[in-house]
């Protein structure tokens, strides 16, 4: 059993580190902490993408999409005009969210 699991962790491993660290869907921007603002798309550092916070969090740039991230947890959804923040804290107990796009229409479940 105990090579079953190894295999299966591995295999999980294996596709998390494959995946992209951003995805674009017409006006978003997914990712998981932010981007460098004024940096373009194509140019961006992995480093930032998983890990910056106030340089992209008190920047009011138009990015030219809105971005979608989380990393930086708040008591609620977070939606400014160049960002959506939806890391409610789950890993410390709070919710988790999720958020519906319909073109510039949005929901949180």
């Amino acid at each position: 059993m105990d090579t079953v699991i190894y295999w299966f962790a591995r295999s999980v491993v294996a596709f998390l580190q494959a995946l992209p660290l951003t995805a674009r869907f017409g006006d978003y921007l997914f990712c998981h902490a932010g981007i460098r603002p004024g940096v373009p798309l194509e140019r961006q550092e992995p480093d930032d993408l998983t890990w910056i916070r106030d340089e992209f969090l008190l920047s009011g740039v138009d990015h030219g999409f809105v971005v979608v991230h989380g990393h930086t947890p708040a008591s609620e959804p977070e939606v400014l005009p160049n960002r959506i923040n939806i890391d409610t804290g789950a890993v410390f107990g709070g919710r988790l969210t999720c958020l519906v796009l319909e073109g510039t229409d949005y929901g949180f479940l």
